[in-house]
């Protein structure tokens, strides 16, 4: 059994290693739809609109299948950390099937019901189209999306962030040049903004599969479709799925409360949630090395590793959200009027941006140990965590408006949101239930 226990040095270096090239990873993902966006933006309002529908709905249908990393990262570093590469790389294999398979499906639902699933979202008659036919096409790129978070999750379990950051810049490269081609050269429109993401997706996902053919093909791992591997797969990624939909679920409610606020306060609120995600791209990098480097402890049965390993990346977590929490506050005259010129909305902001400051020390933590429990296979209780925090946050939330609170209140919600998840978090990480040592969990 190789030994991992260390110094606090080389942890971290070995959290740095692992979250710098994921934080570059993770940073990459939204610049194509920045791209789209600015390309699509000189098209006309209406195809603006309709990009913006249709790149949420696809955002909707493909984000809660981020398990597919999630699970796949902790199964297969904990094979690793066992000494068993072929078995790791096997059990990435069937993390990949499990994604076609639910791509599939996905496709045939979304390309005949694109024009129902954009009548939800209430775009108006001149934006509809271009929504349409932007979420037909780019749903063809479904199973190379979801390929490529199977196989982020191989990689990442394998201990390597490095890859899978070369991959994200090649492939934004890629859609940028394509968008322009196919939208302006080719006079496609829309239509070619869509056929650049679907194609440089593919493009990510072939080279992906690349390395993880290598990788068979040097440790003979078999190729073929595995029932049961594909069914362990899912098990382990279905209290993973129940998590991410609690979570977007908190993010919908903040949103159709802010809504009803007025325009200025969404604004602000818009704002505010856009450099929230930012920040959580920042301390989420910590939390895929948490994934990985706890999987590989646990698969070697060190526990003693594990704690230690544990409470450097808490002190990561304290210290990386102290920084971005000062980084808000000292730079909110450089960003903010980047944002918006409406001084209105920008006073609205004042107090919120000072609520985001003061909770990221606290979402440092939260992300850390979500990783932590992740990289241990502990899905069902981190569920369980979510959804009783929605069920905290949800009429907390939704009785703002009836009793007068503003979006100063609102975002204090936001704050009992991450408190509350510190504590579930905090006390399951202190039972150490979740210290379940051995290539599989049970």
């Amino acid at each position: 059994m190789d030994d991992y226990r260390s110094t606090p040095r080389r942890h971290d270096r070995e959290i740095l290693a692992l979250a710098v090239p994921a934080f570059g990873a993770l940073v990459a993902e939204p610049l194509f739809l920045m791209a789209d966006s600015a390309i699509v933006g000189h098209l006309g309002t209406a195809q603006l609109a309709g990009l913006g529908v249709a790149a949420t709905l696809l955002a909707t249908l493909t984000g809660v299948f981020v398990f597919l990393a999630y699970a796949t990262t902790a199964a297969v570093a904990r094979r690793i950390g066992a000494g068993d590469r072929r078995a790791a790389i096997q059990q990435g294999i069937d993390g990949i099937w499990l994604a076609l398979l639910l791509s599939a499906a996905l496709v045939a639902l979304t390309v005949p019901l694109a024009p129902q699933l954009v009548g939800l979202f209430g775009a108006s008659d001149s934006a509809t189209p271009h929504a349409v036919t932007y979420l037909r096409i780019s749903a063809l790129g479904i199973p190379a999306m979801l390929t490529v978070l199977a196989a982020t999750g191989v990689l990442r379990g394998l201990q390597d962030t490095r890859t899978p950051l070369v991959v994200a810049v090649a492939g934004f490269s890629a859609n940028l040049l394509l968008n322009v081609g196919l939208v302006y050269g080719a006079g496609l429109g829309v239509a070619g903004s869509a056929w650049g993401t679907v194609l440089a997706q593919c493009g990510m996902a072939a080279a992906y599969l690349l390395v993880v053919l290598r990788g068979a093909r040097r440790h003979h791992a078999a190729l073929r479709p595995d029932l049961a591997g594909i069914r362990a797969c899912a098990r382990a990624g279905g209290p993973l799925l129940v998590r991410t939909v609690s979570l977007r679920a908190v993010l919908v409610i903040a949103t159709a409360v802010a809504a009803r606020l007025g325009d200025e306060q969404v604004a602000a609120h818009q704002v505010a949630m856009t450099l929230w995600s930012f920040l959580a791209f920042a301390l989420d990098a910590i939390a895929i090395a948490g994934q990985a480097i706890i999987g590989r402890y646990l698969g070697a049965g060190d526990v003693e590793g594990t704690r230690a390993a544990t409470r450097r990346m808490v002190r990561w977590g304290v210290g990386a959200g102290v920084v971005l929490g000062l980084l808000v506050v000292l730079g909110r005259p450089l960003y903010v009027p980047l944002f918006t010129p409406d001084a209105a909305v920008q006073d609205r902001l004042t107090v919120v941006l000072l609520i985001v400051a003061l909770t990221q020390p606290v979402s440092g933590v939260v992300f850390v140990l979500d990783g932590v429990l992740m990289g241990a296979g502990d899905g069902p209780y981190l569920a369980w965590a979510m959804l009783a925090t929605l069920v905290v946050f949800a009429p907390v939330a939704l009785l703002l408006p009836a009793a007068g609170g503003g979006l100063v209140a609102l975002w204090w919600g936001m704050a009992l949101f991450m408190l509350v998840r510190l504590g579930m978090l905090g006390w399951r990480a202190r039972t150490g239930a979740w210290l379940v040592t051995g290539a599989v969990r049970p």
